[in-house]
């Protein structure tokens, strides 16, 4: 249960998607209903969200149905956390459906919007970054069982079709340099200068900037409108956490991190640095950007730095961001980063946003 809790408190802060693999689950390591009452009274609001009395409910439903009214509990609270983005469900039985829909009153309309129940590990592929994601031998095994029974023959070979081409006007989801080429040299993508912009006039002194999370609805359509070129005006969603949002979602898509898988073992090393030190590395590794990511990555962090400078107001500290922008900004170029992994990445880009002025004080970049 502790161990849940640290994992927990490195996610739940900020946007976060929960996949469920359901299978494996079995009378000898399913967990008992005092387990469960347990844990419902360990968990602090902050915890005790409603994905976690829905998670709790799956495991519960195979107990017992008196756990019912603990499910009703959980789902109480007048307010929860919205920084759950979405729950896949991985192979869920036809029990754990038509329960669903017995228990669906309890659950708000907006919620339940956010669950999706997944047949086969390849629909992951349509949500998210499935080549990232470390799924268990024994659930691959058993979607490829399940794929061989599929009409009491081998499974059929999907022929996936050939990625379109990005648009002129692509903003997510492609390359630093594709977006440069496109529009006319312009080293700041379009996106970024537009939402970095609107925040610096509008949401320097917002409490929770880029904690908060937003209609994801609303940031796809805001995405679209960027890819076909069109003008997106933030005003018109009376939202100031969407551009927020689209910020950290354009880094996050970006086919490689603006921090260069080259860097992320050269990264995860600064805990071993002597703190004294660390600074010096930081700018050390910094220098070996290529030029393009550089400019962006300091155009970025000059901004989370004047977002850290009013603090008091807003309550995103250097620290708090570097939890919200670590892994938007570098990754591994294989798999997710490892729990082990989050200090450093964290610690780094603190580091980047705290002593930005003197890590990027002696390169300079065309226009300065």
């Amino acid at each position: 249960l502790r161990y849940l809790k640290y994992t927990l408190d490195q996610y739940v802060e900020n946007d976060y998607t929960v996949v469920y693999f359901h299978y494996g689950l079995k009378s000898l390591n399913k967990p008992s209903l005092k387990w469960l009452q347990t844990a419902y009274k360990e968990f602090d609001r902050k915890y005790v969200s409603k994905i976690f009395g829905l998670l709790f409910w799956f495991y519960s439903v195979l107990l017992s149905m008196i756990f019912k009214s603990l499910l009703t509990i959980s789902f109480s609270f007048p307010r929860y956390k919205k920084n759950l983005k979405a729950l896949y469900v991985v192979h869920p039985t036809n029990f754990i459906k038509i329960l669903w829909n017995i228990f669906k009153p309890l659950i708000s309309h907006k919620f339940g919007k956010k669950i999706t129940y997944l047949n086969y590990l390849s629909d992951l592929r349509e949500h998210l970054k499935y080549d990232q994601l470390n799924i268990p031998q024994e659930v691959i095994r058993h979607d490829e069982n399940l794929r061989g029974k599929q009409k009491g023959r081998l499974p059929l070979v999907v022929k996936v079709p050939p990625p379109r081409p990005p648009l002129p006007t692509q903003q997510f989801g492609v390359s630093l340099q594709y977006i440069k080429d496109k529009n006319k040299g312009e080293l700041i993508p379009p996106v970024m200068k537009e939402t970095v912009s609107y925040l610096k006039r509008k949401g320097l002194q917002v409490e929770g900037l880029f904690r908060r999370s937003a209609s994801i609805q609303t940031i796809k359509d805001v995405q679209k409108l960027y890819n076909q070129g069109k003008s997106v005006n933030f005003d018109d969603y009376h939202d100031i956490h969407i551009p927020a949002v689209i910020l950290k979602t354009f880094l996050r898509e970006l086919p490689q991190p603006l921090l260069t898988f080259e860097c992320y073992d050269h990264i995860l090393g600064i805990t071993s640095v002597e703190s004294s030190l660390r600074v010096s590395r930081c700018k050390q590794i910094i220098q070996g950007l290529p030029e393009h990511n550089y400019i962006v990555l300091k155009y970025l962090i000059c901004f989370l730095h004047m977002v850290s400078q009013e603090s008091i107001y807003n309550r995103m500290t250097a620290s708090s961001l570097a939890c919200v922008f670590g892994l938007n900004l570098i990754w591994p170029s294989k798999g997710t980063a490892s729990l082990s992994a989050l200090v450093p990445l964290n610690l780094f880009t603190e580091l980047l946003i705290d002593f930005y002025t003197n890590i990027f004080n002696s390169r300079t970049v065309p226009g300065e």
